[in-house]
């Protein structure tokens, strides 16, 4: 009995035959895979307490410093003055119908479509081309450079780079420089002749002697208003000798200190060289003649009976320069200072797209016959779209509120010309003796509108981009 029963327990305990060693069961199969199939329980999701633990600080702050806000000032911008009487949508109305805010949307649209697009072109170019050369890193330095100076600081420095006088404005002694290479100044800006003189004409000339001239004969043509110091290492003025075929004669300073003689050379008085006179008849120059050192000048007989002209080109005032902060070119000046911060920003990211382009596509497309400019038209450009795409995007969001460089670098004169949304905004709520918050909450309500198309185009390609 013992012998069987052990027996029989050990049967019991045998392996079936039907399945084979090292195997389950199905029943327990299916269980074991139902139990692996749940995925694990997230702490976050057993204890949601602690997502708002963590949520809530942030979520505070988004409240405070941007929902509420924005939902004040879409609700103030719905009040008068005061902010006790409701008007609807007046607000709104008086923005396109106000000539200062029209400009400054004008001006902001200017700004969307051209600081944008030079910053990444730019940036797009010094990113390649940087690539070739030696010195590439240091170059890139330099122009990320202006990064790190604020807009205020970018401002007063352009502010001074942009003043009309060539003494202070950088802008303006570079590109006279440029002009006086090549154009010859006027010799004596300013001078003119005696008002009861014999020479006539409007102020800076030209002045034309009333008298004829005869050959053989000398003429005399005083000037007046030269500075002293601009005279003052000139040879005196010599008198003109009569006789010969043509016409001789004198322009001079007639000026003495102390005194002298009206028309008449006195000793000691200035000659006036490098003055260009022409002779005149009917209208038409018939002869002409450049005075020497001493102030003469001699007329081939040509010119007998003629009149005696000074061009006006002898004193024009010299060449000052352009006015960059003038109503034509004030919007174009303060986008160029933008451009000169952030060209670096558009630079430095393209650079960092470009080193992920494999260059087994470029060597390829080399190989295959294809120059460096379409290298870069079919390859590089369609490659770096993406990178390309955020950094245009960032800084037309960037350029829509901007505010600093114009503020700083426009004159207070120019103000209307070169003014854009958050400038007028400021000027409206909080400047001047009496603000008006409905208006200015009402602009600041359309620069939100503004943003938030560009806004969500950048959230969908984010999205294409995150799903491939």
């Amino acid at each position: 009995m013992s012998t069987s029963s052990a027996g029989g327990a050990a049967d019991s305990a045998a392996p079936s035959p039907l399945a084979p060693p090292g195997r389950t069961s199905p029943e327990k199969n299916a269980s074991q895979e139902k139990k692996q199939s749940k995925p694990p329980r997230s702490v976050v999701r057993t204890k949601s307490w602690i997502t708002v633990a963590f949520l809530l600080p942030a979520l505070v702050l988004l409240g405070a410093l941007v929902l509420y806000p924005i939902g004040y000032s879409v609700w103030r911008s719905l009040f008068d003055v005061s902010g006790d009487e409701f008007i609807g949508l007046d607000n709104y109305t008086e923005l396109f119908s106000d000539d200062r805010i029209r400009t400054a949307l004008r001006n902001n649209l200017i700004w969307v479509l051209v600081a944008p697009a030079i910053c990444t072109a730019l940036g797009l170019i010094f990113a390649v081309l940087t690539e070739k050369v030696r010195w590439g890193t240091a170059f890139k330095m330099v122009v990320f450079m202006p990064m790190a100076i604020s807009m205020l600081a970018a401002g007063v420095i352009f502010s001074l780079v942009y003043q009309n006088e060539p003494e202070r404005g950088a802008a303006n002694a570079a590109w006279t420089t440029i002009h006086d290479t090549f154009s010859d100044p006027a010799p004596w800006p300013g001078a003119r002749p005696r008002p009861n003189g014999d020479l006539k004409g409007p102020d800076k000339g030209p002045y034309t002697s009333d008298a004829t001239v005869s050959a053989g004969r000398t003429a005399l043509l005083p000037l007046v208003a030269v500075k002293p110091q601009d005279a003052e290492g000139e040879q005196p003025a010599a008198e003109p000798k009569a006789g010969g075929d043509g016409v001789n004669g004198t322009v001079w300073l007639d000026f003495k200190p102390g005194g002298g003689e009206p028309d008449v050379v006195d000793s000691g008085e200035k000659a006036l060289k490098d003055i260009k006179v022409e002779a005149v008849k009917d209208g038409k120059v018939v002869a002409s003649a450049t005075t020497a050192s001493d102030g003469t000048f001699t007329l081939p007989a040509a010119a007998d009976g003629a009149q005696l002209r000074l061009p006006a080109s002898n004193f024009a005032e010299a060449y000052g320069g352009v006015d960059w902060l003038g109503p034509s070119l004030v919007t174009p000046a303060v986008i160029a200072a933008y451009v000169w911060m952030w060209a670096g920003f558009a630079m430095v990211l393209i650079a960092a797209g470009l080193a992920s382009v494999p260059r087994e596509l470029m060597e390829a497309a080399r190989v295959d016959g294809a120059n460096e400019w379409q290298v870069f038209r079919r390859i590089t450009v369609p490659v770096l779209a993406p990178v390309l795409a955020v950094v245009l995007v960032t800084l037309m969001i960037n350029v829509l509120k901007i505010f600093d460089l114009v503020y700083i670098i426009v004159p207070s004169a120019r103000l209307e010309d070169g003014n854009v949304l958050a400038v007028e905004l400021f000027q409206q709520a909080f400047a001047g003796t009496e603000p008006d918050l409905g208006v200015g909450s009402a602009i600041s309500v359309v620069l939100l509108l503004l943003v938030i198309p560009v806004m969500i185009f950048n959230i969908r390609r984010l999205r294409k981009e995150s799903g491939r």
